[in-house]
Parts: structure tokens; C-alpha cells; sequence
């Protein structure tokens, strides 16, 4: 695949090969440009591993794209990844991942049955929160992530996930509990992030009123499994 610049722009290098007659000599220069031509989850990670714009001000960052079943009816959201995270690559392997793993089983979800991505691709410094042009860079790498996977439902955990995907600037006291229409082709509800429940063991029970929610409507919707 090709390098990109900071700025999206792709540059000539080691090999993303548009396939002949896709693309405009006059738009295939931008990494965004390569988005919707990515069919696959595999296509998109190679463009995502390429895209400087994905990086964060964290130098030495590695991809976390995603993990679970490309086909999983549930996917589920959080924020960015952590230390562990970036360490694995993989989304959701700290503690708070073991809580997230405790959490699906409650509620008869297996990790391997779901989808687990972040709305940031690289870790932030000092794990603090996404600032709003990463998030800006970021979304349309996650959106095209969404409608390859097209899960009945989304699962939005922290308020920085729930806000960015939402478009509202919102507590999440106002935007859990409730499922809210997702781009007019999915349902998506929005909970306590993991980590957060480590903090402040309070958020434990809105939470279980949340996922339990969550599964009734799983179940109406016929997921699988």
C-alpha cells in the first residue's frame, strides 16, 4: 500500500494498487478517496495500517483495528485503544476488557461472537480522551468498518464513543437506556465504558439495566447467536 501524509494524501511507494478504472487520477491521491472501495475487512486494514491521518501525537503507536466475528450481529465501540491495547493490537484487553468479556457473558454473548473496534485506531498519550480532530479523521475509517460488518446492533460504551457516533453533545445520563437510530440503518445504545465501572462501581447497575436491554432487543431482532 501506498504511504500517506499527514495531510491524507497518498504518495507513490510500496504498493496499494488501485484496481484499473476505479479511480480518478485526480482523486486517487487521497487516502479517503480509498474508503468506500475497500470490500472487505481485510481491505480496510491495509488501507488503516498506510493512513498517517490515524495517527495520534503518540509516536510509536500500532494499529488496533479490530477484532471478533466479521460477521457478528453485535458490535461494540469504545474509545481508544489503552496500554495493553496497543501493546496486543487488539481492542479490549486490559482490565477493563476482562470486565467487558464478564459483562458479555452475562448476558450470553461470547467475545468471539461479537465485533470490538474503537472509534481511534492508535493510542492517545497518557490515555487521555480522543480530541475532537482525531475523532474527526478517524470516523469514516470506523463507519466503513460498520457497513462491512452491518450488525443489527451497536453497542456505544463511554460517553466519547456515544457522542462521536451520535453527533450529540450530550451526557451520557441522557443518551443511555434508550436506543437511538444509527444513520437510519442501524440501532445503537450507549452505556458506561468499562474502565469507568472500575472507577466508579456505582455505574454498575444502569449499566446491567443497559445490556440486559441490549440482549431483549438482540433476541427480537433475531440475532445470531
Amino acid at each position: 500500500m501506498q504511504e500517506t501524509s499527514s495531510s491524507g494524501n497518498l504518495q507513490q511507494g510500496d504498493g496499494f494498487t488501485p484496481q484499473e478504472g476505479l479511480f480518478n487520477k485526480d482523486e486517487s491521491n487521497d487516502v479517503y478517496y480509498y474508503i468506500d472501495k475497500c470490500n472487505s475487512l481485510d481491505e480496510l486494514k491495509k488501507l488503516c495500517q498506510k493512513a498517517e491521518v490515524l495517527q495520534t501525537d503518540l509516536d510509536g503507536t500500532q494499529l488496533v483495528f479490530g477484532v471478533g466475528n466479521p460477521d457478528a450481529d453485535l458490535m461494540i465501540i469504545g474509545e481508544a485503544p489503552g496500554a495493553e491495547e496497543d501493546k496486543q493490537g487488539e481492542p479490549f484487553v486490559g482490565k477493563a476488557g476482562q470486565l467487558l468479556n464478564k459483562i458479555l457473558d452475562a448476558i450470553n454473548f461470547k467475545r468471539q461472537d461479537v465485533y470490538i473496534a474503537n472509534i481511534l485506531k492508535h493510542r492517545p498519550p497518557n490515555n487521555r480522551n480522543p480530541k475532537p480532530e482525531e475523532r474527526e479523521r478517524s470516523l469514516p475509517f470506523l463507519l466503513r468498518q460498520i457497513d462491512i460488518i452491518e450488525p443489527k446492533l451497536i453497542l456505544a460504551v463511554g460517553k466519547v464513543a456515544a457522542q462521536t457516533l451520535l453527533d450529540k453533545n450530550l451526557s451520557l445520563t441522557k443518551m443511555r437506556g434508550q436506543f437511538h437510530d444509527f444513520r437510519g440503518e442501524y440501532e445503537l445504545l450507549a452505556t458506561y465504558h468499562p474502565a469507568a465501572l472500575l472507577r466508579h462501581p456505582k455505574w454498575k447497575r444502569p449499566t446491567w439495566e443497559d445490556v440486559q436491554l441490549l440482549r431483549k432487543r438482540y433476541n427480537e431482532l433475531g440475532g445470531q447467536p
